[in-house]
């Protein structure tokens, strides 16, 4: 492996959030509540509790205040919301959450479609976000979607994200998020945009939110962790997926990638059966199997 390669890697366990919405049937508050707390004690570092949108346009998200405030007494783990617009930083805010992650389109026919607005729309009301955030202390990360293509592999301009990257940068974020939202990623294009990326972002961490959508996900973690990246965003079962794509697989799971990294002598602090029980928890509600593979060997 390479010299860049890091000897521990930090998850966010993004399930509750990306998975959970991504679900047609309601997945009540309670179970929500035992999902978290369940992935907290398996030792993920990070949890992505909620997005704070519409509930019209995400019914599943509904819940987002009661969630933070059952989860109050959680202690040790950085517990994050979701946020499309300024409304959503300041509900995220005052549900008691101390991180927020925005996050904005590349493109204006996504951007429209998700948050309303264009790019420059959406860019202009992010710096204002971030400002929101900053002010009332609270970790912000911008996360930039379909970084690695939107309708076909390759398609979103890299001068575009490095634009986008050079201008939250310059704000104070906290960390930089690479999504993959239509899975289309291969090892290539991860080392290719993770370097134009990483010189401008500095000293900011780049975070890779990496979809399994054409079967790549753990090619693409491999490469990603040779590039030296050390923050992942997983989901416990390879929950979630992408509506742009029919049948798309969801987020890299979590206990895969557990696997994978400690194969490589990574330390990650989790718990891959802590977190399979709360897959087969999940899985069973659902009535369904999840996507993950590592998740089927704990009963």
């Amino acid at each position: 492996m390479d010299a860049v390669t890091p000897r521990e890697v930090i998850l966010c366990e993004v399930g509750p959030r990306d998975g959970f919405q991504y679900e047609e049937a309601v997945i009540p508050t309670d179970l929500k509540v035992e999902v978290v707390r369940g992935l907290a004690a398996a030792g993920l570092p990070r949890i992505q509790v909620a997005s704070f949108v519409h509930p019209r346009k995400v019914p599943q998200m509904a819940d987002a205040e009661e969630v933070v405030a059952r989860l109050a007494d959680v202690e040790g783990v950085t517990l994050s919301g979701l946020a499309l617009n300024r409304k959503g930083v300041e509900r995220a805010r005052a549900s008691g959450l101390r991180a927020v992650d925005i996050s904005i389109a590349t493109w204006d026919d996504h951007s429209l479609e998700n948050a309303g607005m264009t790019v420059d729309e959406a860019v202009e009301q992010a710096a204002e976000m971030v400002a929101t955030a900053r002010e009332a202390g609270m970790e912000v990360q911008v996360g930039l979607q379909t970084v690695f293509g939107f309708r076909k592999p390759g398609d979103t301009p890299v001068e575009r994200v490095v634009g986008l990257v050079k201008r939250f940068v310059r704000l104070g974020v906290d960390s930089i998020s690479l999504a993959d939202t239509t899975g289309m990623a291969g090892p290539v294009s991860i080392a290719s945009r993770v370097e134009a990326v990483r010189r401008v972002a500095g000293d900011v961490p780049i975070v890779l939110h990496l979809h399994d959508t054409r079967g790549l996900g753990m090619a693409n973690v491999y490469e990603g962790i040779r590039c030296g990246v050390d923050r992942f965003d997983t989901a416990f079962g390879g929950m979630g997926g992408c509506p742009f794509i029919r049948g798309a697989a969801g987020n890299v799971p979590t206990e895969d990638t557990v696997h994978l990294l400690a194969s490589l002598g990574i330390s990650t602090g989790v718990d891959i059966a802590g977190v399979a029980n709360v897959t087969h928890r999940v899985a069973d509600h659902l009535q369904k199997d999840l996507p993950g593979r590592m998740y089927r060997l704990f009963d």
